[in-house]
């Protein structure tokens, strides 16, 4: 490690995916707008979702969303919550071999959309933590 990157601040998960990506997630102001119940109450369930569980922590729930995104051929989807699953402990080697799981059930396309994803997330020092 050198000097410089201990003397880096840590980085601070984000809270929300619009926090992430606002322009991914701009729907969910539009759709406020359109029904403030209905938005309060989806964002209330998106919250319970992808919070800390009470077995399962932030980071794996992450891979789980992000293996049914990269299945859908979601690709900026998978990036907010791939990089949500670093923020919050993510190393790379657990996520290479979240990628291998995924392509069990999801084959080919969805380990090279995985691997295309990682691959851009490490040439930008993504991992901060290995």
């Amino acid at each position: 490690m050198s000097a410089s990157d201990a003397a880096a601040p840590a980085r601070v998960a984000t809270s929300s995916y619009a926090e992430a990506d606002p322009q991914l997630y701009a729907f969910l102001d539009w759709m406020e707008q359109q029904d403030p119940d209905y938005a309060e109450a989806f964002r209330a369930y998106g919250e319970k979702g992808t919070g800390e569980g009470q077995a399962l922590p932030v980071k794996y729930r992450e891979m789980v969303m992000t293996a049914i995104l990269v299945f859908a051929g979601r690709k900026e989807g998978a990036v907010a919550h791939l990089k949500r699953a670093i923020e919050h402990g993510a190393t790379k080697r657990e996520l290479f071999e979240a990628g291998q799981s995924a392509a069990i059930p999801g084959g080919g396309v969805t380990l090279g959309l995985w691997m295309q994803i990682l691959t851009q997330l490490d040439s930008e020092g993504a991992f901060i933590n290995g």
